[in-house]
C-alpha cells in the first residue's frame, strides 16, 4: 500500500492488525508486508520486544525461519523516538509490550505512518491478550489468521499450553505450545 498524501497535502497514516493463535502465520505475514514496503524504497522500521530472544536478539524470525532485522526495545515509547524518518513501522509479539503500545501506534498512524502490528489475540487461557485488544480497537485493518489444529485438524484459533505452568508469559515454541480448535481446545485432553 502506498502512502499517499490527503487533500491537505499530509501523508496518510493508518495501523494494520495481524493476529491468530501461535503457529497461524502472523509473524510470517508481518515478514511478507515488511519485504513487500522495502521493495519500494520506502523507509521501514522494525521492533520486537527485547524478552522474545527464541530465534535472536536482532531479528523477527517466523516458525518457517523466515527472517528480518529488527530493534528489540523494552519500552513502546521508544519507538517514537527512533522513527521519526519511517514511512512504515513493524511491531512483532505486541502482546508482550506495554500498555502505552496502542497510544504510540495512534501517534505513528495520525502522523502519517503506515504501522503494522502482529500479535497472539488471545493468551493461552482463551483472554485477550496484553494489549491487543486495545490495538484492534483503533486498527484500520484486522487480518486473523488461523492455524490448523494439532488434535481433529480444523481451523484453530486458541493456543493450547501443553505443560503444567500458571505464568502468563512462557515462552516457546511446539514443545511448550499447539494450536487447537474450540472444541479441542476446550476438551483440554
Amino acid at each position: 500500500m502506498f502512502i499517499e498524501p490527503n487533500i491537505r497535502g499530509e501523508r496518510r497514516g493508518w495501523i494494520e492488525v495481524i493476529c491468530g493463535s501461535m503457529f497461524s502465520g502472523k509473524t510470517e505475514e508481518l515478514i511478507r508486508r515488511l519485504k513487500r514496503v522495502k521493495f519500494a524504497n520506502l523507509k521501514v522500521e522494525i521492533f520486537k520486544p527485547a524478552i522474545d530472544i527464541r530465534y535472536g536478539e536482532m531479528s523477527i524470525v517466523s516458525h518457517d525461519t523466515n527472517a528480518i532485522q529488527s530493534t528489540p526495545i523494552d519500552n513502546s515509547q521508544k519507538i517514537l523516538l527512533m522513527a521519526q524518518d519511517a514511512d512504515v513501522i513493524g511491531i512483532d509479539e505486541a502482546q508482550f509490550f506495554d500498555d502505552q503500545l496502542p497510544y504510540v501506534c495512534d501517534e505513528l498512524a495520525y502522523k502519517g505512518i503506515r504501522v503494522i502490528v502482529a500479535g497472539l489475540d488471545m493468551d493461552y487461557t482463551g483472554k485477550p491478550f496484553g494489549q491487543m485488544p486495545f490495538i484492534m480497537a483503533k486498527a484500520d485493518y484486522v487480518t486473523k489468521l488461523h492455524a490448523i489444529c494439532m488434535k481433529c485438524g480444523n481451523i484453530a484459533n486458541f493456543t493450547y499450553r501443553k505443560i503444567p505452568n500458571d505464568d502468563l508469559v512462557v515462552l516457546g515454541e511446539k514443545d511448550i505450545y499447539e494450536p487447537r480448535c474450540r472444541i479441542c481446545y476446550t476438551d483440554k485432553v
